[in-house]
């Protein structure tokens, strides 16, 4: 028995010490621990999922687009027939009309602040606050 012992105790320690050696020079993953690395495949099925889901409502829009609005091309051109065919004061996106603008203008850089008010006040039917207030912003 202690001749079993002597060969099988030194070749255990052999072990041992050639299993720290493996061990200690075995390269580490510095990088991510499981934790991390688990949240970061969670974010990228998460992003996927995400970008699935747009993309699928935004051909569910453009299908419903489709059939019910009408082309682009065809909106932008009734908007312009009706900035055409509009020519009050106010255009229908609330700007004013250009020529008003213009003509407003004028009068405020030519000191004539009151008269551009009156003008404005008619034209727009807006309170004189409002009025003062946009045309001294010219």
């Amino acid at each position: 028995m202690g001749d079993v012992l002597l060969v099988i105790l030194p070749a255990l320690i052999l072990a041992a010490v050639l299993w720290a050696f493996t061990t200690a020079l075995r390269p580490r993953d510095f990088g991510m621990s499981d934790a991390e690395r688990y949240q970061h495949e969670l974010a990228a099925r998460s992003q996927a999922h995400y970008a699935a889901q747009v993309q699928a409502a935004t051909a569910a829009r453009a299908r419903v687009d489709a059939v019910t609005r009408p082309s682009q091309n065809e909106q932008q051109q009734s908007q312009q027939a009706d900035h055409a065919r509009y020519q009050g004061p106010v255009l229908p996106g609330g700007q004013l009309n250009p020529q008003l603008a213009l003509q407003l203008q004028s009068l405020a850089r030519n000191g004539k602040k009151l008269q551009a008010i009156k003008l404005l006040r008619q034209a727009t039917h807006s309170d004189l606050l409002t009025a003062k207030n946009f045309v001294d912003r010219l």
